[in-house]
């Protein structure tokens, strides 16, 4: 079971635009330093959209590798098109990766009815454990906790990355799921709150630049110390919401380089590197959290 602080990973590359294999390298290096609990590969955050699927797949490899199975690492399988989805399952399916992670199809807008059968199909593809995502913000597909509780079936489908925000849903979901399935926060801003309610970890976007400040408040909000909760918190709250100033991963790729982690801030087209005026924004943040900079 994988549980408490686990960071969605940006995916660093070069100013041509490739994958940079030894950032990524220090990258990982860096999350088992700083005691992050698991690392998810080509994630959304990992620019999985603009990853054709050859690359996407050894950058989950090389990341796997890189880990040698001293943290897990998630594998990003989400796609649009089931029979992509499928593919990316399958093609995983030997490379090492603990779980995979996928998002809901993006775009096509499935009613409860089509979630279900594209969940259900991409499970049956590999016995490899599944982790849905929701973050109908940047789908416009809302997975609602009574579609969740239809996939609870499913036997390898073992949790969800709950990116609504909405609070209410932890326990409406552990009601329809059980006490087994696995509830994962997708919402750096209410992450705390989400454990105290009886979530089990937190898949961040923060975690990537702030990963020791963020696993304490992980692991004293899983053991119920709210002080402590509220302590290791308090410095980060104004970093949650200066990265998403600008569409993720944008903000958190340049916070990155500037903290040296990785070789460039650069990111694919449609996207473009931080608009100069949410520097300074970003920066103060950074600097609030207690983030030494370049």
């Amino acid at each position: 079971m994988i549980n408490g602080s686990i960071v969605a990973l940006i995916t660093p590359m070069n100013r041509d635009g490739s994958v940079d294999y030894a950032s990524l390298e220090k990258l990982v290096e860096y999350h088992i330093e700083q005691g992050t609990d698991a690392i998810v590969a080509v994630g959304t955050t990992g620019e999985s959209a603009t990853l054709p699927l050859s690359e996407h797949i050894d950058v989950v490899a090389h990341t796997v590798k890189f880990a040698a199975g001293r943290v897990p690492v998630i594998g990003g399988n989400g796609a649009n098109a089931t029979a992509e989805a499928i593919e990316l399952t399958k093609a995983q399916a030997n490379l090492g990766v603990a779980a995979m992670l996928g998002v809901t199809p993006y775009y096509n807008k499935p009613s409860p009815k089509g979630l279900v059968a594209h969940y259900s199909a991409v499970a049956a593809a590999t016995d490899i454990p599944q982790i849905l995502y929701n973050v109908p913000g940047r789908t416009s597909v809302d997975m609602l906790p009574e579609t969740v509780a239809q996939l609870v079936e499913v036997p390898n489908i073992i949790g969800v990355k709950e990116a609504t925000g909405d609070l209410s849903r932890v326990a409406k979901l552990r009601e329809l799921c059980g006490d087994d399935f696995m509830l994962y926060s997708g919402d750096d801003a209410t992450a705390r709150e989400f454990l105290s309610l009886g979530g089990n970890g937190v898949i961040s976007v923060a975690n990537n630049i702030v990963p020791k400040q963020f696993k304490l408040m992980c692991d004293a909000a899983l053991k119920g110390d709210l002080e402590a909760a509220l302590k290791a918190e308090a410095p980060m709250k104004e970093l949650f919401s200066a990265l998403f100033c600008e569409a993720n991963p944008i903000p958190v790729k340049w916070a990155a380089h500037r903290m040296g982690l990785i070789n460039q801030g650069h990111i694919r087209l449609p996207l473009t590197e931080l608009s100069e005026q949410y520097h300074g924004l970003l920066l103060e943040a950074m600097k609030n959290a207690g983030i030494e900079v370049q």
